[in-house]
């Protein structure tokens, strides 16, 4: 009687490996304590999305708004399992891909492709889908820079000037392609993110000196020439005086810190604030959506944004510091400083203490493409927690 081989198992999909990560290793492998402060911040940051949208007059409208905030969070969160689910190690063959996806991306912004919105040409828009290519960009110059900076050859135990100067190529092309939209704010949480990996990888101190004196060369440079649009001008020169102008490029930071100080202790409560009501702040649900926070939740809902967002940042410099992988290290030390520097600039200019620049709050502002961008990043914290515990 013949006997039949039996059948070999088919390889596990992503969306099986995804389950698998979490059926069989949640308890021990998943941060709760941050991924609960994370949900927290996505809780809020869904009520606030309904404050700033709602009308009286049309209440389903912030309704559509709120379900597909809840929509973005939703996709991102399957974004973070799947990048949980596959082995940091492979991210490393991985990172050419998705850079070089998002600086294509890029390229295709500046095409027919491209939208303008609020004066940057910074939108993707596809079969009726808007998508942000800047977003992408973060995780991929993260996943590069990783790659150039914590993988030393043989025989070295920290970057070359060699390393440093591709990675500095790598830098350049997605960071030309954001000005040419132009998204200053893009591209300075870019920087951010590329000196702070630099940093902390080790390269020779000459290297981060000289970059630092280049940057502000290059600054002083673009201010002497004019080389920016009028309306970016107008913003650095209202961050150094937001009464100059408080009914023309000033209003904007004004109305702000209005907004923000008219909360006092306890907020006026959701739905209440009238600065909020008024619209007399723009873009409350994505750029500006810490003025609702201020007003409404007031100084303590502010303060528990800001520490929840601070306790995610040490986490994830916590599972830093226990790395004994130089590319795992320099992956989770790129998300804090990417996710740290975006939190600060954007709560830093409604309080009148940063410039202002078009760029969300990580897990509190509206938005699709970001959403699943930061939920991704801390999906590779996530796998360098669990490969770093020696659980596989």
């Amino acid at each position: 009687m013949t006997t039949l081989p039996s059948p070999q198992p088919s390889p596990p999909t992503l969306a099986g490996r995804a389950g698998r990560f979490v059926a069989t290793t949640a308890p021990r492998r998943l941060d709760w304590p941050m991924l609960l402060a994370v949900a927290a911040l996505s809780g809020i940051g869904v009520l606030l999305v309904w404050s700033a949208t709602y009308d009286p007059s049309d209440p389903d409208g912030a309704l559509g708004y709120v379900e597909r905030q809840v929509g973005h969070l939703a996709v991102g969160a399957v974004a973070l399992l799947v990048v949980a689910a596959v082995d940091f190690r492979v991210s490393r063959a991985y990172a050419p891909f998705v850079y070089l996806a998002a600086v294509l991306g890029l390229a295709l912004v500046l095409s027919p492709l491209g939208e303008t919105i609020n004066g940057s040409r910074s939108w993707l828009v596809v079969a009726g889908l808007q998508m942000q290519p800047g977003e992408l960009a973060k995780l991929g110059l993260l996943l590069a820079v990783a790659v150039l900076l914590g993988e030393p050859r043989d025989g070295e135990f920290a970057p070359t000037s060699r390393d440093v100067l591709f990675s500095l190529l790598v830098l350049a092309a997605p960071l030309g392609l954001i000005l040419a939209q132009p998204d200053l704010g893009t591209a300075m949480v870019l920087t951010g993110t590329y000196m702070g990996m630099l940093l902390l990888s080790g390269a020779p101190v000459r290297w981060v000196g000289g970059l630092v004196g280049c940057g502000l060369l290059a600054a002083f440079s673009v201010w002497w020439f004019g080389l920016l649009k009028d309306y970016q001008m107008e913003r650095f020169t209202t961050f150094f005086n937001p009464s100059a102008d408080p009914r023309g490029t000033g209003y904007n930071a004004n109305q702000s810190m209005i907004a923000v100080g008219s909360g006092g202790l306890n907020g006026t409560g959701v739905l209440e604030g009238e600065h909020t009501r008024g619209r007399f702040v723009p873009e409350q649900h994505t750029d500006f959506i810490f003025t609702v926070a201020g007003e409404e939740l007031g100084f303590v809902g502010g303060v528990a944004i800001i520490g929840l967002i601070a306790f995610v940042m040490w986490r994830i410099l916590r599972t830093a510091g226990r790395s004994g992988d130089p590319y795992a290290r320099l992956l989770c030390i790129g998300a804090a400083t990417w996710l740290g520097f975006q939190s600060l600039i954007n709560i830093g200019m409604t309080l009148g203490v940063a410039p202002i620049t078009g760029i969300p709050l990580p897990f509190v502002s509206y938005g699709g493409t970001a959403a699943v961008a930061n939920m991704a990043v801390l999906g590779l914290v996530l796998n360098v927690q669990a490969r770093e515990r020696g659980v596989h």
